[in-house]
């Protein structure tokens, strides 16, 4: 059974900082050192690891499946969002902030980057935070009478 998870907020800003930098790097010119595959599809798994590591920072005490779906749903609108081209929503997505928030085109590959980055996320919540509050004294599982 899933246990209580807190996630140290000042811990998951450091992180977030890192990952946005990272990130940025692979959309930099610093992208031309890249191998091309890591080039392509490293910055989108990074945006979703943000989107990611923000609502965990957010809600600090959520349940990890929890968080792992709304981020997903979200990266996903945010992607479909994609595919309307009015010219209000073009004017934001021209310039940097906008075209890194909100993405330019819709990309199918960007959904498996998406699930990628997120279940990055996951999984690593999962191994340091929830595995160590099972083993935590007082928390976790009661034994059932």
């Amino acid at each position: 059974m899933r246990t209580k998870v807190q996630r140290p907020r000042l811990t998951y800003a450091l992180w977030i900082v890192a990952v946005i930098a990272t990130g940025l790097g692979t959309r930099s010119e610093l992208a031309e050192a890249l191998p091309e595959f890591i080039a392509t599809y490293a910055g989108d798994t990074l945006w979703a690891l943000t989107l990611f590591l923000c609502l965990g920072f957010v809600f600090a005490r959520a349940p990890i499946g929890r968080l792992a779906l709304v981020a997903l749903l979200g990266s996903f609108a945010v992607e479909f969002s994609q595919l309307y081209q009015a010219d209000w929503a073009n004017e934001l997505r021209s310039n940097r902030i906008g075209a890194l928030v909100l993405g330019k085109g819709f990309l199918a590959s960007d959904l498996i980057c998406y699930s990628v980055g997120i279940a990055i996320g996951a999984l690593s919540e999962w191994v340091l935070l929830d595995r160590k509050a099972d083993h935590a004294p007082g928390v976790g599982n009661k034994p059932k009478n």
